[in-house]
């Protein structure tokens, strides 16, 4: 490993090689708020269910524990979906322009926490909300225009889409 770091440096003393520099691991650019935002109304939706539950049924306990297992694992998800478009994606310049960037990433981490650990509509539509200004945020840091349309989910709820 030192002899190949060695080579290296000596190789890029005589070419003097540009710096390579990426977003991620691996250069994609592939990035799309849509995830996110799916994992948002499915918190919805089985907060919805577990709310609906009859709690006389023989199969409550099965079904509850199923609900909370589901809303759990996309709230998990849209963390990581959150960390990766801040880890990744968005850079200094659009803290610049939106101000409001680091507290809404925050707000969405520590919104999807609480969706985890209590069954809590108003927290779970607060979360999509705040999903959905940073999708909103997205596009436009790529110069793209959005639009907030009915959800094709049984949430009643809307989402954001590029248009162009």
């Amino acid at each position: 490993m030192k002899l190949m770091k060695t080579v290296a440096k000596v190789l890029d003393s005589v070419f003097r090689f540009d710096v390579a520099e990426a977003h991620c691991d691996i250069p994609c650019g592939i990035y799309d708020p849509h995830q996110m935002q799916v994992d948002a109304h499915t918190i919805i939706r089985m907060v919805a269910l577990i709310e609906g539950l009859d709690k006389n049924s023989p199969e409550y306990a099965q079904t509850y524990t199923r609900y909370v297992m589901v809303k759990e694992a996309h709230a998990e998800n849209l963390k990581r979906e959150v960390r990766v478009l801040w880890g990744d994606y968005f850079k200094p310049q659009h803290q610049e322009q939106f101000p409001e960037l680091t507290d809404l990433v925050w707000d969405i981490m520590r919104i999807a926490s609480q969706a985890r650990q209590h069954v809590d509509m108003n927290a779970s539509k607060d979360l999509l909300a705040k999903v959905q200004r940073l999708a909103e945020i997205f596009f436009e840091t790529k110069g793209k225009t959005y639009a907030k349309l009915p959800a094709p989910y049984p949430t009643g709820e809307t989402i954001v889409v590029q248009t162009n």
